[in-house]
């Protein structure tokens, strides 16, 4: 059976390079940037990924650059110029191997001006589908004002935004052990991610935006009737909206992260099945170990239920 994997991650050729010089990449540290002694897939050439999609089953994967090539924090013209070569990278490969690979930009979103200016670039010059973000920009949610000349622009260009935590996340203040930044805290960052879009009007005055929540949404399924709750008991939550938030909740996708039936099958029965996308966080550690196998060994899902994660809602969302 077919499949199309949303979110799958790369490392452009440039970082590896400057990497192996010890060099920094336009003021990044070559450091890490998702590299990994105890992972070697993150240096991995195109015919090694193709092989390891293969053995898993995977026959196209939207690539993203690692959130490590993010970097809000530092000066925008410098990530400007490096979110240009990571998305002439990313387009490369999808002309190169045009029926094994997709692509998202990468966007310098500490300026608006200029991510407005790369999305459009990045859609109808280089051939992406869209960009990856994260779940805030320097402690700024996507409710604030300065964005919303991104999302009209991405609303108009028909991009498909992934949203992926990067960094630090909510739960990094109170504790960083047990891996729960990452295994807690990315849920809970997607959570308000989607009340912020929500909440803060967005979706209102962007109806026709795609915003992929990765790793399932998060905990926004579970909680969405505490956020009804609170819409409807609080004045300060119905300020920008006058339906209750779960009249929303379809108007978002999620990729099928959730490492759990239970919790897929509760997410399908939520946003319904022509919303779930298929997704295995390649290559990291928090991926899906045999994802299509993973998917279509569940008794809780019909045929038609798998064959729609698998391929079918991406074929008509990317129009792959």
């Amino acid at each position: 059976m077919r499949s199309i994997d949303i979110h799958a991650h790369i490392t452009p050729e440039g970082y590896i390079r400057a990497a192996e010089k010890g060099e920094d990449w336009y003021g990044i540290p070559a450091t890490n940037g998702g590299m990994s002694n105890n992972n070697p897939r993150t240096t991995w050439t195109p015919e090694q990924r193709i092989a390891d999609m293969d053995s898993l089953s995977v026959d196209v994967q939207v690539l993203s650059t690692t959130a490590y090539l993010y970097n809000y924090d530092r000066p925008a013209a410098d990530i400007a110029k490096m979110s240009i070569e990571a998305n002439d990278y990313v387009s490369q490969l999808t002309k190169d191997f045009p029926t094994r690979f997709a692509g998202l930009a990468n966007l310098p979103m500490q300026d608006v001006g200029a991510s407005v200016a790369e999305l459009e670039r990045s859609m109808t010059q280089l051939g992406l589908k869209g960009a990856m973000i994260g779940d805030h920009v320097n402690g700024k949610n996507y409710d604030d004002p300065e964005f919303l000349p991104l999302w009209k622009a991405a609303e108009e260009l028909g991009a498909v935004i992934l949203v992926h935590q990067g960094g630090d996340t909510v739960v990094s203040t109170l504790t960083t052990k047990y891996h729960l930044p990452n295994s807690i805290g990315n849920l809970a960052d997607r959570t308000v991610t989607f009340s912020s879009f929500v909440f803060g009007g967005v979706m209102d005055k962007h109806p026709n935006l795609k915003i992929c929540l990765s790793h399932g949404g998060g905990f926004t399924c579970f909680g969405i009737g505490r956020l009804d709750r609170g819409w409807s008991v609080r004045r300060e939550a119905r300020v920008n909206i006058v339906q209750k938030p779960s009249n929303y909740i379809k108007m978002f996708y999620y990729d099928c992260l959730t490492h759990d039936e239970r919790a897929l099958r509760m997410l399908i029965d939520t946003v319904g099945i022509d919303k779930v996308l298929f997704g295995t966080d390649w290559p990291f550690d928090m991926m899906l170990d045999w994802p299509v196998a993973w998917l279509m060994d569940m008794e809780s899902l019909s045929l038609e239920e798998k064959e729609a994660i698998l391929y079918r809602n991406l074929e008509d969302l990317l129009g792959i």
